[in-house]
């Protein structure tokens, strides 16, 4: 049903091939626009993105450990760690 296409990165303007195997993924999780860029240049925005990020440290509601998180909480809600918001998302 699908096949490989070569595109052009918008960033890097070298060509990349978007596989049959991409496209159904992409289908399957109703991502209709191809992407735009090759893979080093999605890692390397990713990684951007990541590192101009604000940080905030705060204190687990559930626990007390010290931890950062990328918003900048509320005092109306509580704000828990990676391992006690998973406990909370689960369970």
């Amino acid at each position: 049903m699908y096949e490989d296409k070569v595109l052009v990165c918008k960033d890097c303007g070298q060509e990349f091939t978007f596989t049959a195997g991409e496209q159904e993924f992409y289908a399957e999780r109703g991502f209709n626009n191809e992407p735009l860029r090759c893979q080093d240049c999605r890692k390397a925005r990713k990684n951007s993105i990541k590192q101009n990020r604000t940080m905030y440290e705060i204190v687990c509601a559930d626990c007390g450990a010290v931890a950062k998180v990328p918003f900048e909480p509320r005092h109306d809600r509580p704000v828990y760690c990676s391992e006690c918001f998973e406990k909370h998302r689960n369970g």
